[in-house]
């Protein structure tokens, strides 16, 4: 009997984390550059003397979905998507870290950032004048203008650092930004290019993603009425063993 109690009891736990994960996903159906967490079971032998028959379910988060996102058209200079595969750098008070989230602001110092972050460029975060109107090629190269300035006297104010590292060999940290597996800082890559004036939007399907979560939910019912119906069939056993 307790062999069904182990796989129902654990089932019901794992399907409540299970849920977390998917509601975060959902959370961020909307959310520019967001990748979306993998969720997968597997059945995990119970370790110990005498429950070599025993199993346990473990739910994981083997990785993320690096499949890109739909790129959307919002007109704003500061609004950069990246055309393919790449991501952007940004500074971390642990070190470099990256994203593929293109909704950059410009701070009260003239500094470039992303979500607060400093938005890395080839020699550290870009700063730029204050005040002044900036413009994003394709390659990354900020254009900046001064107020009251002519065009022609636009010069360029840095370039973001775009890198292309191998497909798998990003992980995810608990602040949402990708890092390289073992740490390290990645190398800029000249071939990544950006859409200005668009951002990419979040890979996350919600129809699929709601799916996913009531599946979830009929898991963890089903795992409850496991448990139920051991813990009737126990009484049931013990009935019978008090008439005898």
């Amino acid at each position: 009997m307790d062999r069904l109690l182990y796989t129902a009891m654990s089932g019901a736990r794992q399907s409540m984390d299970l849920q977390a994960v998917i509601n975060h996903n959902l959370a961020n159906a909307s959310t520019p550059g967001f990748r979306a967490e993998l969720q997968a079971m597997r059945a995990v032998p119970v370790q110990g003397d005498g429950l070599p028959t025993r199993t346990m379910v473990a739910a994981t988060t083997p990785g993320s979905d690096f499949s890109h996102g739909a790129i959307s058209t919002t007109g704003r200079e500061l609004d950069v998507a990246i055309d393919g595969d790449g991501w952007l750098a940004v500074q971390t008070p642990d070190g470099e870290a990256y994203t593929r989230r293109g909704d950059l602001q410009i701070d009260a110092n003239g500094v470039v950032t992303n979500l607060g972050r400093p938005v890395m460029g080839d020699g550290g975060p870009i700063v730029v004048p204050l005040g002044a109107q900036v413009s994003i090629g394709s390659d990354g190269t900020l254009s900046a203008l001064i107020p009251g300035g002519e065009p022609t006297t636009m010069g360029p104010a840095g370039r973001l650092k775009l890198v292309n590292p191998e497909l798998g060999s990003l992980v995810r940290g608990e602040d949402g930004l990708f890092r390289p597996k073992g740490g390290g800082v990645l190398q800029a890559d000249e071939t990544v290019r950006v859409v200005s004036g668009a951002l990419e939007g979040s890979n996350v399907s919600p129809t699929e993603t709601m799916v996913a979560m009531i599946d979830s939910a009929r898991r963890y019912d089903m795992q409850m009425k496991t448990i139920e119906s051991a813990n009737e069939n126990a009484q049931r056993a013990n009935n019978l063993l008090s008439i005898t």
